[in-house]
């Protein structure tokens, strides 16, 4: 039987049953739609979580008190460790042969006003001049902070689109806000960054490091070290250099664990897919065991499928059908059966990851291979399971199979 001749046998057979071969499909679709869902949204938010969330430039990583922490225990044992002083700061801007450029940061949140209108919780950073070269924030109007403002502990600002449009009905440039009772002069506003899982980016403020230390106290606040290495193929080696001399100014002992953290784009993104993996697992876990379920319903199906076509394998094998050509029906209709399935669960996916995208700030990024992988999986899943129905129908008895009721 030519191959073709077997494929419209199984359409025909499939579509004169379309409830039931729906129902059959279940298990596969259900499994197919898993597996495709969760690895494009998995892949959508990895790709994400590289562009957006780190807000470092390539190449660019920081030192400072904490690190990655990802519970508490580690949390409380980072609360211990000694500050990252401006000493240590200044040593490294000096030292380090292997950075482009080195910066430096606090970070607060802290409530600011202009005029009656007052934002709380807006992310206050105290920066190094450079700081707009390391980072990913741009200048949309206006000026970031310049040397002569770090210098002078100069009461000015940059600030992000968000806190413009909050506390200025018109151009903030020139214009004045207060924080901790002291009056700043906005010399520049950000580009707007959009937000990160529903998050906004554009409500920052950011004033020299040194006035933000004025303000906030030197010995309270730990030092975040931003260092952009030469290139990033020099990334790792730069990071060596960093933790050998900070080492060396906090006097740690050989074999020593590090007293302070370092955080790069890639450790966030490696501690994220970290994350995403586990959850990947479980979640294919779940989609192979509905995909084992299917394939035995599609079993159990053409099983049924066989009896009520036994007269007809029978007249087959009375005409001359031989054996492989009753496998090689049966085995089609099998196939066609599953893989069916895996298309329907692929364009309900794509329907699925639609509406994810709409209707919540989870980014999907539709995964091309994982889809080919679905089908051929599916496909293969009709095939195995299809084997045994099939022998089935070729091992029946010509004579047997016309007497028949």
């Amino acid at each position: 039987m030519p191959l073709f001749e077997a494929v419209r046998l199984a359409i025909d057979s499939i579509w004169s049953h379309k409830l039931r071969s729906f129902l059959t499909l279940l298990g596969i679709v259900i499994s197919v739609l898993a597996l495709i869902a969760v690895v494009s949204i998995i892949q959508g938010v990895n790709r994400y979580v590289a562009v957006r969330v780190t807000n470092l430039g390539p190449g660019v990583y920081v030192l400072n008190k904490f690190g990655l922490v990802t519970n508490l225990k580690e949390w409380l044992k980072a609360q211990k460790r000694k500050n990252i002083w401006m000493e240590d700061y200044l040593v490294l801007k000096e030292s380090l042969r292997l950075a482009k450029r080195v910066g430096a940061g606090i970070l607060q949140f802290d409530a600011v006003k202009a005029g009656n209108q007052r934002l709380e919780e807006v992310l206050i950073r105290g920066v190094t001049a450079n700081m707009l070269q390391i980072r990913k924030e741009q200048v949309q109007t206006g000026r970031y902070i310049s040397p002569h403002d770090y210098d002078h502990r100069g009461y000015v600002c940059f600030i992000g689109q968000d806190v413009a449009t909050k506390l200025f009905r018109n151009s903030p440039l020139d214009k004045t806000l207060t924080l901790r009772g002291q009056t700043f002069r906005v010399i520049g506003v950000a580009e707007p960054m959009g937000a990160v899982f529903g998050q906004p980016q554009d409500d920052f403020v950011h004033i020299p490091l040194t006035t933000g230390l004025k303000i906030y106290g030197v010995q309270k606040n730990s030092i975040s070290i931003f260092v952009e290495a030469l290139n990033p193929s020099m990334m790792e080696r730069s990071q060596d250099e960093a933790r050998l001399l900070l080492r060396a100014r906090r006097h740690q002992k050989y074999g020593q664990e590090d007293d302070f953290g370092i955080i790069s784009a890639t450790a966030i993104s490696g501690l994220w897919e970290r994350l995403t993996g586990t959850i990947a697992t479980v979640a294919l876990g779940v989609a192979a065991v509905f995909l084992v379920v299917g394939g035995i319903v599609v079993m159990n199906i053409m099983l049924a499928s066989v009896t009520e076509r036994t007269q007809e394998i029978g007249v087959r094998k009375a005409l001359g059908a031989r054996r492989r050509d009753l496998m090689l029906q049966f085995l089609v209709e099998a196939c066609v059966l599953s893989t069916s399935g895996g298309l329907i669960g692929v364009a309900a996916a794509a329907v699925m990851l639609k509406i994810v995208s709409l209707a919540t700030p989870i980014p999907t990024l539709m995964s091309i291979p994982a889809v080919i992988v679905a089908v051929t999986i599916s496909a293969i899943v009709g095939l195995f399971f299809g084997i045994y129905p099939a022998n089935k129908a070729a091992s029946l008895d010509p004579i047997a199979a016309l007497r028949s009721e």
